[in-house]
């Protein structure tokens, strides 16, 4: 596409004169030029001056609604810093020095757009004051497939500069997770700046979405399987020790995991059956505990079981949960938040990463491999 250039005074050096001493041509150069339309809504509006720096910049969507944009340090280029909304007409004029530059311009309509269905922490499921281990998550109602535009418009701010990077699991769920746990009592805030972001062919974005949260106190709660007793770490002090049973074993199912887990939810109630056993069949149960705190998606919990006390802090006997006393539970339960992290070490059975929150399984340098932009630093909080 030809770039529309408006033009000011200009004179010519003459062959006696020094070369620095010519004046250059005041112009204003747009890109998109006037009258494109079905334009792609991913390309950028730029705006370049020469001759002058550029003086007023007003650039608008349809319906006056500013865009937003940046001047390189001279002034002499403005950019906008976000897509195009699809389906959208947009209006520029500027100036620099005496020339004047105006362009006007449409993009293409999208086929189908895309938005997230969930982004986690959120208030309802797991509050908004969470534990120091707790992943951002995000999982779109349809599959994306430019990861590097969805990652790019991913924005993670933090009161306390934390370096972290996003993962994607698959094509509609990503995460975002420091490098170590979160600093405690830091604030955090998530935008998720989708509107005109591509997803894929005639794929975009619908709409941002922002999130604010909080990290709360550090909790870490660290457990032998094979000691049998598990510490509660509160900002570097224990603050109580557990006896607790775990997985019996004999059958992989019946191993407690050994791993990074997190608190994923906290229940008054839970009724646990068994997950590849119907009524009837060999080694099916249903159960109902109090006071529980779900590590995994494999069934696992931290929970009230008075039948096992007697094996507390000294053998394994569950089906796999970590059983504790009635009024342990009620007190861990109580004590824990949302995202908070469960270390426990001596199992032959490892916490794969794509059960339930198993964020923290990864290594840094693998958790990268699935980043399309690999680590970087939190922005501040504005």
């Amino acid at each position: 596409m030809a770039l529309l250039m408006v033009t000011g005074c200009a004179t010519t050096a003459t062959a006696g004169e020094d070369a620095t001493q010519q004046k250059t041509a005041e112009a204003v150069m747009i890109f998109p030029t006037n009258g494109a339309a079905n334009l792609p809504p991913e390309l950028p509006i730029k705006i370049y001056a020469s001759g002058a720096p550029l003086g007023s910049v007003a650039v608008t969507a349809e319906g006056g609604k500013p865009v937003e944009g940046v001047y390189s340090a001279d002034r002499t280029m403005w950019r906008s810093v976000r897509p195009m909304m699809p389906g959208t007409h947009y209006t520029v004029a500027a100036t620099a020095g005496s020339a004047r530059g105006s362009s006007s311009f449409s993009t293409l309509a999208a086929a189908k757009t895309f938005e997230i269905d969930t982004l986690l922490p959120s208030k309802d499921y797991t509050g908004l004051t969470v534990g120091v281990g707790m992943p951002i998550m995000i999982t779109f109602n349809t599959p994306v497939k430019d990861r590097v535009s969805i990652e790019r418009n991913l924005l993670v701010q933090a009161s306390k500069p934390v370096e972290g990077a996003w993962h994607w699991f698959d094509d509609k769920t990503i995460a975002y997770r420091p490098k170590k746990f979160w600093p405690p009592r830091t604030k955090v805030r998530v935008t998720a700046r989708m509107a005109g972001v591509r997803g894929d062919t005639g794929l975009y974005g619908g709409k941002d979405v922002v999130r604010d949260f909080t990290i709360g106190r550090s909790q870490i709660t660290k457990g032998d399987i094979s000691k049998h007793t598990m510490d509660v770490i509160r900002d570097g002090k224990v603050i109580r020790t557990i006896p607790f049973s775990a997985g019996k074993g004999g059958v992989w199912k019946y191993h407690t995991t050994s791993g990074i887990h997190l608190a994923m939810s906290r229940e008054d109630v839970t009724v646990m059956t068994s997950p590849d056993a119907g009524p009837g069949q060999a080694g099916y149960y249903q159960q109902t505990v109090y006071d529980t705190v779900r590590i995994s998606n494999s069934g696992e919990y931290v929970h009230g079981a008075p039948w096992s006390v007697g094996s507390q802090g000294n053998s394994n006997v569950s089906h796999g949960c970590v059983n504790i006393s009635p009024s342990n539970a009620q007190w861990y339960k109580d004590e824990t938040l949302i995202g908070d992290p469960i270390i426990l070490t001596g199992s032959p059975r490892q916490l794969e990463p794509t059960n339930g929150w198993g964020h923290w399984q990864p290594k840094w340098n693998e958790w990268l491999k699935w980043s399309r932009l690999r680590d970087a630093t939190t922005d501040p909080m504005a």
